[in-house]
Order: structure tokens, then C-alpha cells, then sequence
């Protein structure tokens, strides 16, 4: 179900919000149900009930929750004078205030958990101690507004009181009874420290309040407004109003607000406006509003049902594509990619809201998603732990499904599939051996993201980054933190970059981020030059998508310097600015093999130029193997520097093999060394532990002065020798590699893809095409049916042109927006691509 925001808008004037929030009053005895419904139903989603805390699936949960509590309750004891936990300080630092109220909350939650120790469950002296610290906070180091708000405002306007909503919500009778003042002031000062809204509300217009924070937020204003009693049922109202415009499906040419953030109608996730983040944000997002279903069920307030559907539908097109065997693919982590927990916890983050999800909804859908739980946990190298789900009644429902013999494991994705996130530059590539991830940028979508200390080397990730996931494979031991800890920042896999060495925006500035509030563009931490220059830097292309044609992809990209280089004489003096390197790339996507084309590569400033094939890493102890040969047809075994015609990186260890196959390429630089490096290089807040990895890098060189040259290659997942050698003379031949033109055949798929670039007429074999386009085209049945998928990876054209010589054909079947006519010499397909966004239209040809 696809809700376009521009249609939900209008839905929700013209029909009372599209009738999830019912437009009728109720009397104030069904309001008062409602209310109390909907506390309770919170208490349940994190504390649990007595049915599902009886089970044992959720012992491990309940342990847990028990010793965080009684850390938090003895850090309290030993507190010294002026301290609330024992080393925690406050009034300057707001992330330990938020740190604070977190640990009270944990405490809280101990005492509303059945099956916890009796000591704890039911404790009214334990409750007695939150409230008292919930007084001492507001009285010291919240309640005064002229001292508050320093720092990051996502503490001040969400996590705070994230915190504060829900220990109220489990303590409201004993708050109460013993500090009924404590209510009515926390929630008028939540509302004063809402300052990038309007009035202590939300704010449909402000930056700060869209996506995942805005669920946030609203989520929050709800659980606030059922504690209020019969006077925060308007707040309640205006929050879900508020909130069900991110179920809205983003149209990028009626933004609403000039909202960018949210779903994409191709699967696509953004926030932070041009960052592509569904495995950060937006697991946070989809994890919120599923919570918020759950909260909501049964109090009248809304018909969370109507809503189901969309919310599958997310799943379904865009976090089952990023997920493979139970690890979340890095390239949309955003910042997030430096941290500690691996692939496989944000994975487990996802399964917890589809199990969730698969409660509320109804036949074939609830089977679909309860099937796809069955299939992560098939597939992971790593075991889900129920114990880290947020809810007891997840976990319970959880162990139900697996052990329901009626729910067959499936996935969500075809065994085959390709799929273009084109709205957030992404392309991933699935086959049943393995899975292929790229991340591109443009104009329209960041290279990378930093923030707070995170990602602290980020210069290349959407500069045609991509990971090859290997299925079978503990991806811990291939990606996560470790890889960006071990692998050059500038040796990516897939990164062309200058050879140069990059610092560091704390090591530039001497802090998190570049602090010059008296220049012009008002650089702040919270600033929107900090973004637009710092933190999520968009590139300066135009040229970034890709056609998708059945299972078999195209992506293409102009590689570009970011904003900050093109505005640099606006940018103050002492701002640090770096000049990428150039190239022109495609990538086509096939069964065995992935080819990549690169055109230009060098760098107008003269400088010398990597283009890192791959670079992989493994444990030291793995054993691994390099084997090739040369051009002349010699065998060679690595590592070192070779005219290579193919190579092969084998460990046998994880049972995994990678080959590359260079279809024109120079000499091949090959290293495979131990790296050792502390975490903190990453992300200041890890801890400074060293982690040792055996990295591989297989690098092609252009020396510094030399003139723009151009690359093809291919890798081949899972390859042996033997089918490296039989490419010798196999089904791939690259027709065109330039900076106007890209393209390939593969005789055994009888299939031709082409990226061009430019203006003007583009020939290859049995393919015209006319401007800017990707397209790919197959014959089939002896070339009686030819299939065709055209794009606009430019967002900007109106009509893609194709010409397809040969006689006409008999019969057409073609996507509206496709007009197929023959002319003299062949066939004219013409594409509608006004305001697509890149999304593919295909038609089918029978002769």
C-alpha cells in the first residue's frame, strides 16, 4: 500500500485523517477507557505482562532487566554529595543528563516487571526513590529553562523525555500519589525545551522535526497527553496527526513542509535530508511506530489497522533488501557504520517490530512477515538474542512463531533480485551465493555522514563504495567496525580517491565539529552550514541511478567533488577543504558477475589516483590463498604487483572465494597484510581497543601527472579457478567504456546494458539511445521477445529515447508511460520519465 504524502495531506483535511484518527467525540467515560487502555497497553509493550514474563523465553529478559537495576540502584547509593549516580556529573554535559534519567527509568521499569525479585516488582520504596530523583533532576538540572538546552538538541527535545514519558507512565499511580506536582511540571517543561517547534509543539516545518525524530517526539507527546487525563486527549489527537505524516510516502517534486525525510515509493529511507539511512534511522523509525500501533490497539484513539499495510510494505521493499542472512548491509548506517554493535544486533532491532508487525496484521500478510522472522533466523551466522528485544511480549511472540510448525522459513526477497534505491542512491544486487551493496552520492544525496564524533573518516563511502556479503559468512569477520577500523579510508572497495592524507574534523578544528557562530554562514554544532559543509556533505553530480530489468541491474555514477569544494570561496578561511579525484563508473549487475567500468579516472589536480577493486578482511588465524594469472598466461601467486589477466582471493576457513576477472585494467597492486588499529580511530567513543585483521586490497594505480585513463573489471563471488579460466574466452565483452558512454553484453544471458553519459545520439550493438539514460536489454526465445528497461539516473529529464534497429515487432506489452512505434530501420521506444525519480519503466517486444 503506497501513501503518497501529498495524498495522506490531503486525506487528512478533506476526511478527518483518513479515518486512522476518528473525527467523533466519545463520551468521557469511553475517553476515560481509552486513556487508561493506553497506559497499560505501554506498561505491557516494555515491562511485559504476567503471561508473558511466565514463560521461560523471557527469563533471560527479566535477568537482564533485574541487574540493570540493581547497578542503577547502587550507583545511587554511592553517590557523593551533589551527585544523584555515583561519577555521573551533571549541569554541563547533556548526554549524562540524559544518562541520567535513563538509569531511572530502568529502575522504574524493574519495579512494573512481573517475575522480577520481589524486592523490586511492586516496590514502592524503589518508586519512591525514582520520584525523588525525578524532583531532585527537574529541581537542579531541567526545570530552569535559562540553564538548560547546551549541547546536541536531540537530547533536550527527544531522549530526555523519551525517559522521563515512560517512568512516568509506569510509576503514574505512586507519582500520584506522592508528586503530583511532578506531572504537570515535567510536561510544561518537555513542551518549553521543544524550541524547534512552535508554542512547546511540534513543528511540521522544522528540519528537526521529521522522520524517525518526529516519530519520536510524537510518540512521546502521546504517552504525555494520556497521563494529563480528559485535558491532553487534544495533545494526544494533534500528536497522532502529527505523526501519520510519516506514513506518507516522500514525492520529491511536492515536498509537503519541505520535508525530504522518510519512505521513498522505490524502498528508499532518508533522514537528515540527504542521507541514506534506513539502517539507522530508519530501523529506529520503524521500531517506533510499530510500538506506537501496539500502544494504541484498543483505546479508540486511532485505527492503527488502516496503517498496517503501509508499514509492511516498508519491510517488504525496503529493509528485506538491505538484510542478508541476518546482517543489515553497512551502506545505510550513515554514521552509524563506526559503531560497535554489529550488522547483526540492528538486524535483530528490525525482526523485533516484524514480529511486533505481524501481530496486527491479518491473514496471507501476518504469514508473509512471520515467515521472513522463520527465515533471518535460518539464515544467520550469528543467533538472535530475544533477550535485547525491548519487550517480553516480543520475545514471547517470537519463540511462538519459530516454534509454529505451520509457518514455513521464506524470505521476503526473490532468490534473485535486483533492486534500486535510486531515491536514496543505493543499489543492491542478491543472488542466492551472495549480495552486492553500493552506495553512490549526488547532488541530491550525502557522500557520506559525521557527526559527534562518529565516522571520523567518511571522506569516500558514497563515492561507488560497495561490500561484497558472501553467503555462509560471519560477517563480523568480513565487515562491521572492524573493516572501516583496518581497511584505508582512501581503499575502500570500489573508491577511486587521490592519494593524499585527509585529517580528521576533531583533528582540524579541536572538537567535534567546526565552531565559527560569527561567520556569515553561522557555523554552530546544530547549524545548517554544519550540516550542508560538515557533517552530511552532498556531491555536486546530477548523474546517479540505474535501470533495473527483472532480476538484472545497471547503475551508473559521475563522480564529483562535494559542496564544500565547490563553495569554498564562501566558506571561511581557516575551513579545510579537499578536491576529490574524477572518474565516470557503471556497474552491471548480473548472475556471476558484477562488472564495473570506470572512464576519466585520474584527477585535475594532478595528483596520483587508487581505484580499490576490493578490500576484504579476515581473521589472522583464517587460512587464505592467492592465486592468478598473468596476461601472458603464467600462473602468479601473490601478493605483490602483476599484469594479471584474473585473480583469486580464497579463505578457506569461512568456506568463501572471491575472483576478478580484469577486462582492461594496468598492473594489478596486490597486498595481504595484518592491520592492527584501535577502534577509537573510527569513533571517539569506542573504546581504545585494538582489533588485528588480515586485509587484503587488490588496487589499480594511475601515477600522479598522468592523463585520465579508463578501467573494466568484474568480480566473480564464489568463483574457482576454472570458471576464472574459462572467461578467457567467455560471454562478457564490454562494448563502450568512456566518459559519454558505458556498456556491456553478456552472450550467455544474451543480454546488453549501456549508461550513457551525455548529450546526443549513444550506438552500441542492437542499442541506440538518445541522451542521458540507463538501459538494459535482453532477448530471449531466439530473439523472438525482447525485453527492455529504461531509466533517468539524471532525475531531470522528460523522455528517454531508444532505438532498437531490426524489424518491428508483432506484439508489445509496455508499462504506461512507454510508447513503442516502429520507423524505418527498426523500432522507437519513448519513456515518460517526467518526474520518476529514476525509477525504471520496462516494456516487452514479441517479433
Amino acid at each position: 500500500m503506497e501513501l503518497t504524502r501529498r495524498r495522506l495531506l490531503s486525506a487528512l483535511s478533506a476526511t478527518g485523517l483518513l479515518a486512522v484518527v476518528p473525527a467523533g467525540r466519545v463520551s468521557a467515560a469511553a475517553a476515560a477507557a481509552g486513556r487508561a487502555r493506553l497506559l497499560a497497553n505501554t506498561v505491557a509493550v516494555f515491562a511485559g505482562t504476567a503471561a508473558s514474563n511466565a514463560r521461560p523465553e523471557t527469563a533471560g529478559k527479566l535477568a537482564a532487566v533485574e541487574k540493570t537495576a540493581r547497578t542503577q540502584l547502587t550507583s545511587m547509593d554511592d553517590a557523593g554529595a551533589g551527585e544523584l549516580f555515583a561519577g555521573l556529573a551533571l549541569g554541563t554535559d547533556e548526554a549524562n543528563l540524559n544518562t541520567a534519567y535513563r538509569r531511572l527509568y530502568e529502575i522504574a521499569l524493574a519495579t512494573r516487571t512481573p517475575g522480577t525479585a520481589s524486592d523490586l516488582y511492586g516496590s514502592a520504596a524503589v518508586q519512591r526513590r525514582v520520584i525523588d530523583g525525578l524532583g531532585w533532576l527537574h529541581e537542579r538540572y531541567y526545570g530552569d529553562q535559562s540553564k538548560g538546552y547546551y549541547g546536541n538538541w536531540f537530547h533536550w527535545e527527544i531522549g530526555i523525555s523519551q525517559h522521563i514519558s515512560k517512568t512516568l507512565v509506569l510509576l503514574a499511580d505512586a507519582v500520584a500519589a506522592h508528586r503530583p506536582d511532578l506531572l504537570p511540571a515535567y510536561v510544561a517543561s518537555m513542551d518549553a525545551y521543544l524550541r524547534n517547534g512552535t508554542g512547546g509543539d511540534v513543528d511540521l516545518d522544522s528540519r528537526f522535526h521529521t522522520g524517525a525524530n518526529l516519530a519520536d517526539i510524537t510518540t512521546n507527546r502521546i504517552l504525555q497527553g494520556a497521563l494529563l487525563g480528559e485535558p491532553g486527549e487534544a495533545r494526544i489527537r494533534k500528536a497522532l496527526t502529527d505523526q501519520l505524516t510519516v506514513f506518507a510516502t516522500i514525492d520529491p517534486y511536492h515536498l509537503d513542509h519541505g520535508v525530504t525525510d522518510g519512505h521513498y515509493a522505490d524502498g528508499s529511507f532518508i533522514q537528515h535530508a540527504s542521507v541514506a539511512y534506513t539502517g539507522s534511522y530508519g530501523k529506529g523509525l520503524l521500531t517506533r511506530v510499530v510500538q506506537t500501533l501496539k500502544v494504541l490497539d484498543g483505546t479508540g484513539f486511532a485505527h492503527g489497522e488502516e496503517l498496517v499495510p503501509t508499514v509492511s510494505g516498508w519491510v517488504r521493499n525496503g529493509f528485506a533488501p538491505l538484510m542478508f542472512e541476518g546482517w543489515m548491509m553497512e551502506i545505510v548506517k550513515g554514521r552509524a557504520v563506526s559503531r560497535t554493535d554489529s550488522g547483526y544486533t540492528d538486524a535483530a532491532v528490525v525482526v523485533e517490530a516484524v514480529v511486533d508487525l505481524s501481530s496486527l496484521a491479518a491473514g496471507a500478510a501476518a504469514t508473509a512477515l512471520k515467515s521472513y522472522v522463520k527465515h533471518v533466523r535460518a539464515t544467520s551466522r550469528a543467533a538472535l538474542d530475544p533477550a535485547r528485544f525491548v519487550s517480553p511480549v516480543s520475545i514471547v511472540r517470537y519463540a511462538d512463531i519459530l516454534g509454529d510448525a505451520a509457518v514455513p522459513a521464506a524470505d521476503l526477497n526473490a532468490p534473485a533480485r535486483s533492486v534500486a534505491f535510486n531515491a536514496m542512491d543505493r543499489t543492491v544486487h542478491r543472488r542466492p551465493g551472495y549480495a552486492f551493496a553500493l552506495a553512490r552520492s549526488s547532488d541530491r544525496i550525502s557522500k557520506y555522514e559525521y557527526m559527534s564524533g562518529e565516522n571520523l573518516m567518511p571522506w569516500f563511502q558514497g563515492d561507488g563504495a560497495y561490500h561484497l556479503y558472501l553467503a555462509g559468512q560471519d560477517q563480523t569477520q568480513a565487515y562491521g567496525v572492524d573493516y572501516y577500523t583496518t581497511v584505508s579510508p582512501y581503499g575502500l572497495a570500489g573508491v577511486t580517491a587521490p592519494v593524499e592524507q585527509r585529517r580528521t574534523v576533531p583533528e582540524l578544528y579541536g572538537k567535534p565539529y567546526y565552531d565559527n557562530p560569527g561567520h556569515p554562514l553561522h557555523f554552530t554544532p546544530s547549524s545548517e552550514s554544519q550540516n550542508t559543509y560538515v557533517y552530511f556533505p552532498r556531491g555536486t553530480n546530477q548523474y546517479s541511478g540505474g535501470a533495473v530489468l527483472g532480476a538484472y541491474g545497471a547503475a551508473g555514477m559521475v563522480q564529483s567533488d562535494d559542496v564544500t569544494h565547490r563553495d569554498r570561496h564562501l566558506l571561511p578561511d581557516d575551513f579545510v577543504v579537499y578536491r576529490g579525484a574524477t572518474a565516470t563508473k557503471s556497474w552491471f549487475l548480473l548472475d556471476d558477475e558484477i562488472v564495473v567500468l570506470a572512464a576519466d579516472v585520474g584527477d585535475a589536480a594532478g595528483r596520483a589516483v587508487t581505484t580499490t577493486v576490493d578490500a576484504r578482511t579476515a581473521a589472522v588465524s583464517d587460512r587464505t590463498t592467492l592465486t592468478g594469472v598473468r596476461r601472458d598466461g603464467r600462473p602468479w601467486t601473490g601478493p605483490g604487483t602483476a599484469d594479471l589477466r584474473w585473480l583469486r582471493y580464497a579463505n578457506a576457513t569461512q568456506g568463501t572465494a572471491v575472483g576478478y576477472l580484469f577486462l582492461d585494467a594496468p598492473p594489478v597492486r596486490v597486498t595481504l597484510a595484518d592491520v592492527t588499529r584501535s577502534r577509537r580511530t573510527v569513533r571517539t567513543a569506542n573504546p581504545d581497543t585494538n582489533v588485528t585483521r588480515s586485509v587484503l586490497g587488490v588496487t589499480l594505480d594511475t601515477p600522479a601527472g598522468a592523463q585520465p585513463t579508463r578501467i573494466a573489471y568484474a568480480l566473480l563471488p564464489n568463483a574457482d579457478d576454472d570458471r576464472l579460466a574459462a572467461h578467457r574466452h567467455g560471454p562478457l565483452r564490454v562494448l563502450a567504456n568512456s566518459a559519454r558512454l558505458q556498456a556491456v553484453a553478456h552472450s550467455g544471458l544474451r543480454l546488453t546494458a549501456a549508461n550513457s553519459f551525455a548529450p546526443g545520439w549513444h550506438r552500441v550493438q542492437g542499442l541506440h539511445v538518445h541522451g542521458p539514460a540507463s538501459v538494459i536489454l535482453r532477448r530471449e526465445h531466439r530473439g523472438a521477445t525482447v525485453s527492455l528497461a529504461v531509466s533517468d539516473p539524471t532525475m531531470g529529464r522528460d523522455t528517454v529515447t531508444v532505438l532498437l534497429p531490426g524489424r518491428p515487432p508483432r506484439k508489445v506489452t509496455a508499462e504506461p508511460g512507454v510508447r513503442v512505434r516502429g520507423v524505418p530501420g527498426g523500432t522507437r521506444v519513448e519513456v515518460d520519465t517526467h518526474h520518476a525519480y529514476g525509477r525504471s519503466f520496462t516494456a516487452t517486444l514479441r517479433h
